[in-house]
């Protein structure tokens, strides 16, 4: 039932042409303001839309499965004037040393990964790739959207392309399910809820279920 790297593959110009913006700028905003500078790796980076609130005063490495999200994310710098290493790998066995990064982002790529197990190994990765006090901003989708009332929790999304009906395997998170498996793979948690509706911290976007985590000093 997983999603395919091909999927994503043939997905790409079109997410390029729909997606040019970040999907969660205020945040991203607000966390490349809390961090300043550093090493950041964008987890699941897609065409690259995510890496822009960070162009400036951090060192950027982005990683992907898709080999034509990662073309489309050299397109998406060369146009906006940045630079970030680009890595194709698997979120479940990322190609990172321990202690490689500063800081990590992952917006909406951990509920593509199919499997409790699977979940929970990729977010060990996370944390092993994260020098210690280093952290990460990462967002899901919500399992308590209206759409997904008495739908499964595992299920394929359908997203068309050039006439081409393409599915894409999500796993729908509860915040619960989130803070847990958080903090069972040894994260501590700034904060967890829904994201930002227009920016406005006041009115929350049931959305994207979004955390701020934190790998231990110690």
């Amino acid at each position: 039932m997983g999603t395919k790297r091909n999927v994503f593959d043939r997905m790409a110009p079109a997410w390029y042409r729909v997606r040019h913006w970040p999907l969660l700028q205020h945040e991203l905003e607000e966390i490349s303001r809390r961090w300043r500078h550093g090493r950041v790796v964008n987890l699941g980076c897609g065409h690259g839309a995510d890496f822009l609130p960070f162009r400036s005063g951090f060192d950027l490495v982005g990683l992907d499965h898709s080999i034509g999200m990662l073309f489309e994310a050299r397109r998406y710098m060369a146009k906006h004037g940045f630079r970030a290493g680009l890595v194709r790998g698997d979120l479940s066995h990322l190609p990172f040393g321990d202690s490689s990064f500063d800081y990590a982002i992952a917006i909406a790529s951990y509920h593509h990964v199919e499997g409790a197990a699977s979940r929970k190994e990729a977010l060990a990765e996370l944390r092993r790739i994260l020098r210690p006090a280093g952290e990460a901003f990462l967002s899901v989708w919500n399992y308590a959207q209206p759409r997904f009332h008495g739908t499964p929790r595992d299920q394929l999304v359908p997203w068309c392309s050039e006439g081409v009906r393409l599915q894409r395997y999500y796993h729908l998170f509860t915040v619960d399910e989130l803070h847990h498996l958080l903090a069972e793979c040894g994260f501590e948690i700034a904060r967890i809820g829904h994201g930002m509706q227009g920016g406005d911290p006041a009115r929350e976007d049931i959305r994207n279920i979004c955390a701020l985590v934190r790998k231990p000093a110690a």
